[in-house]
């Protein structure tokens, strides 16, 4: 696997915000739900998250930093500490035998044959030649840990910031919802994944679907709706009911309003990441009274004449 910073795009020097940022960008652009047919898409999906399960985590990053992990995420070989390396090289520390390969034996014989095993062993050669050759296995690498879910999402959910996703064993966690999350947008959840012997528990990897609504639509942090105004308000003036998120309110109609004016109720929108709230939105339409639609036939037919 390539190095983890370079698989998320980030400097060594990333903050934990940064990482954090471009892990999310990648999950959404590679994410299986977006890319069903592209399996280049799904294998790029698994590197990233391997890359964030490395330097997302801050004692990893660390251990990382520090040469301690591999770019898998595995702990590298200890081997024996102090002394040079009894077959020659002068290495100190590390392992005596030269090198820090998956398979010890092998180093032994690049030592012993100055190398020339550790090529014919990266080629699927027997050093020894002739006995016994076979194909040089690869590590293979651990399979994920990490749940992949979806969530579906209410605008009353995003205005709460919170929502409910169903775990596989029938468990329901709570999940934060950030001020204009977008659809599909991955939410991590941190050791609520699949767990196994020897290894840290895997993230939940929540894809938020934003909900749709009977009266209300999303238009950025901002609400729509419409409201039917009667003519004799439209024409006169007045004060109707609108509904918002959290209740009706009065609205103010001015005498003369045409169908399709727009009404903007400040801060009745959704969350906003620098804080405070969108608006929402009021189209106005107008409506024909049914019960005195023939009084107003005929004043504007008396108009004409």
């Amino acid at each position: 696997m390539p190095n983890p910073y370079s698989v998320l795009g980030v400097q060594k020097s990333a903050d934990e915000k940064a990482i954090k940022s471009a892990f999310r960008k990648l999950a959404m652009k590679y994410h299986p739900d977006q890319n069903a047919d592209n399996k280049n898409a799904q294998a790029k999906f698994a590197e990233i998250n391997q890359a964030y399960e490395i330097i997302g985590d801050k004692e990893k990053r660390a251990q990382y930093d520090r040469g301690e992990l591999d770019d898998e995420g595995k702990p590298k070989h200890p081997g024996f500490q102090g002394g040079s390396n009894p077959f020659g090289g002068g290495q100190q520390g590390g392992n005596p035998f030269g090198g820090g390969g998956e398979d010890i034996l092998s180093e032994i014989f690049g030592s012993a044959f100055g190398g020339q095993a550790q090529a014919q062993r990266r080629s699927g050669r027997n050093p020894f030649g002739g006995m016994g050759d076979q194909p040089h296995q690869q590590r293979q690498t651990a399979p994920s840990l990490d749940l992949e879910m979806k969530a579906g999402v209410t605008i009353e959910d995003s205005m709460r910031g919170k929502t409910t996703v169903r775990m596989p064993d029938g468990k329901q966690i709570s999940v934060s919802i950030p001020p204009e999350a977008e659809n599909a947008q991955v939410i991590r959840l941190k050791g609520q994944g699949k767990s196994a012997p020897g290894r840290q528990p895997g993230a939940a990897l929540v894809t938020l679907v934003m909900k749709s609504h009977a009266k209300f639509r999303r238009d950025g942090v901002d609400l729509r709706s419409d409201v039917v105004v009667p003519l004799k308000t439209a024409v006169l003036g007045g004060k109707i009911a609108v509904e918002t998120i959290d209740g009706k309110l009065s609205l103010n109609v001015p005498a003369g309003t045409s169908s399709g004016k727009i009404f903007r109720l400040k801060g009745k929108g959704l969350p906003k990441k620098s804080g405070g709230f969108g608006d929402l939105l009021v189209s106005s339409s107008i409506q024909l009274p049914e019960e005195d639609l023939q009084q107003l036939v005929t004043f504007f037919e008396n108009m004409k004449s």
